[in-house]
């Protein structure tokens, strides 16, 4: 009897073992570069499931249900190789060394002008063109009570015409209360400028089933910063009261959209909100239809709200198959202000040697049945 409790009790432990591991699955895709490209599934104790994949620390798969119980992707991307390195090379990466736009790829640190490459006439964006999204990062798993998986990348010295040699690294969580905790990290061996984000696009309908327009959005956020012809902040906080940027109350994202406003017809959402933070959800989209809500945390000072303005790639796959269509999906991408290494009065970006930059942005999916 004795015996047969301890080959119970082993077999009891394997299967508590093999459950565990279930929860981080892990699949290489193929090479890119001479280095391998995994693909990475996370899986709750509910069984909804996120996808996660080394080439640019991108998020290509999250899978939540909606009020009937019907479980969708609801961001853009694809958990194929082509559609990873060949698809849109923003949607659901990690954006470094410098999120966003820099005016005229030039800024002055200490004295010393930096030129980095154009890749947004007149502007450097997201990096450059051969950011922190196009590189392969190093991988491993993270011993924690929900699935995780931590990627890491050391950006050399002068790379895209940043000083410093970066230690950077982005730890993906998913919790059994459907929440996404991306935690950033950064050092540096010399002063140098950083922001980062994810560049997520999102449809809580599910990925390819119709536009966003209707979902509701509602942003804590009074303000944002104005925009030149070339989408570089004019250093302006603007109040939104009164514009088609205010978002304090429940509207949905197309409310606006199609109008006159400023002698023009207003196309649509690509700015930086200046969060109030002084709730702890900055950001809350609802899609009545399929009940599913999507709440953003973060210890960010501004967000990034695009609505999808022109998301007909050439390149972009969707579920590795077929073109994304504009308006289909929206960002909201947790940041510091465009432009900041320019801009004396927006908080600072830079990064000192013997600091380690820290920042938390949280992704919750939840049902509401109204």
């Amino acid at each position: 009897m004795k015996n047969i409790k301890l080959i119970i009790a082993a077999l009891l432990i394997c299967v508590a073992s093999f459950g565990q591991q279930l929860k981080v699955n892990k699949e290489v895709l193929g090479n890119y570069k001479d280095k391998e490209v995994i693909l990475y599934t996370l899986t709750n104790k509910a069984g909804n499931v996120l996808k996660v994949t080394n080439y640019g620390a991108k998020i290509v798969q999250i899978n939540v249900p909606d009020k009937n119980g019907n479980i969708d992707n609801v961001t853009i991307g694809s958990d194929k190789f082509d559609g990873i390195v060949k698809g849109d090379p923003f949607g659901g990466a990690t954006i470094g060394r410098f999120a966003n736009r820099i005016a005229n790829g030039k800024f002055t640190l200490d004295g010393v002008e930096y030129n980095l490459p154009i890749n947004n006439r007149p502007n450097t964006l997201h990096g450059g063109p051969n950011g922190w999204y196009t590189k392969v990062w190093n991988t491993e798993t993270v011993k924690s009570k929900s699935p995780a998986v931590k990627f890491s990348y050391t950006s050399p010295d002068m790379e895209e015409g940043f000083p410093g040699t970066v230690q950077v690294s982005v730890t993906y969580t998913w919790t059994d209360k459907n929440e996404i905790i991306i935690d950033y990290a950064a050092t540096t061996d010399k002063k140098t400028v950083i922001n980062l984000t994810n560049h997520a696009y999102f449809n809580l309908h599910g990925a390819g089933k119709g536009y966003i327009f209707d979902h509701i959005l509602t942003l804590k956020s009074s303000a944002y910063t104005p925009l030149n012809s070339t989408k570089i902040p004019t250093g302006e906080i603007k109040q939104v009261k009164g514009t088609p940027y205010d978002f304090t109350t429940p509207h949905t994202i197309g409310y606006k959209i199609g109008e006159t406003y400023e002698s023009s017809t207003f196309q649509g959402y690509d700015d930086n909100y200046v969060l109030d933070n002084k709730e702890k959800v900055d950001a809350t989209v609802y899609d009545p239809e399929s009940g599913r809500v999507m709440e953003v945390i973060t210890d960010e000072p501004g967000l990034q709200f695009y609505s999808g303005n022109s998301m007909q790639w050439k390149r972009a796959i969707e579920n590795g198959t077929k073109g994304v269509n504009t308006r289909s999906g929206f960002a909201l991408e947790t940041q510091h202000f465009p432009d900041s290494p320019n801009q004396s009065t927006f908080p600072t970006t830079v990064l000192n040697p013997g600091v380690k930059m820290k920042s938390r942005t949280i992704y919750k999916f939840s049902i509401r049945k109204e």
